[in-house]
């Protein structure tokens, strides 16, 4: 699945559309700035959760991250785990946050 542009992001959220958003940064990164809806599960504890997501494996779900990187990482998990609508957010929340 294609990833997802900060303002088609915007988009949803206006729309109360918004996919399930996962935010991989760390809790502290989470704490100083966070999408409105997200969740946060660092991409270190994402391996040991990606049981209790097992509900999300046929739902469209963002990740992001600062920019990213780690989110990428974190959608090929994902998808090597069965997801099969999972979402980057292009730029991560530093280009969400700047539009």
């Amino acid at each position: 699945m294609n990833d997802i542009t900060p303002a088609e992001l915007k988009e949803r959220q206006q729309n109360q559309q918004a996919p399930i958003i996962i935010d991989v940064r760390e809790p502290w990164e989470y704490e100083e700035s966070r999408i409105d809806g997200s969740r946060n599960i660092p991409l270190g504890e994402l391996p040991t959760k990606i049981e209790d997501l097992e509900d999300l494996k046929h739902t469209e779900v963002v990740v992001h991250c600062k920019g990213g990187g780690r989110s990428a990482t974190a959608k090929a998990l994902l998808q090597q785990h069965g997801f099969d609508h999972v979402r980057n957010l292009v730029g991560g929340i530093n280009a969400y946050n700047a539009g």
